[in-house]
């Protein structure tokens, strides 16, 4: 029987195969519920929010999260390596 690692490969191989941002929303859609796909967006917020110096308290507040979703974001943007920080707002530009 195939492991979760074997799942998680299979899931990043059918996630990059997908070519236009329409694409990528009907396949995340279809993958998750509402609610699963709301709190990944608010994390990329959190992660693009942490690496411009917006405080902890403030991100919370701005998202309409809870400090401690915050702080665990933070640990989990810190464990990252650098290539895959999602880019900050002005990197985006």
């Amino acid at each position: 029987m195939p492991s979760n690692e074997h799942y998680q490969a299979e899931l990043i191989r059918y996630l990059l195969a997908i070519d236009s941002p329409e694409a990528m929303d009907e396949a995340l859609a279809s993958l998750l519920t509402p609610a699963e796909y709301q709190e990944i967006s608010k994390r990329l917020q959190i992660f693009k929010l942490l690496r411009e110096g917006v405080p902890h308290r403030k991100i919370a507040e701005t998202l309409g999260v809870g400090i401690a979703t915050v702080s665990r974001g933070s640990r989990a943007l810190t464990a990252l390596p650098s290539s895959t920080s999602p880019p900050s707002s002005q990197e985006q530009l």
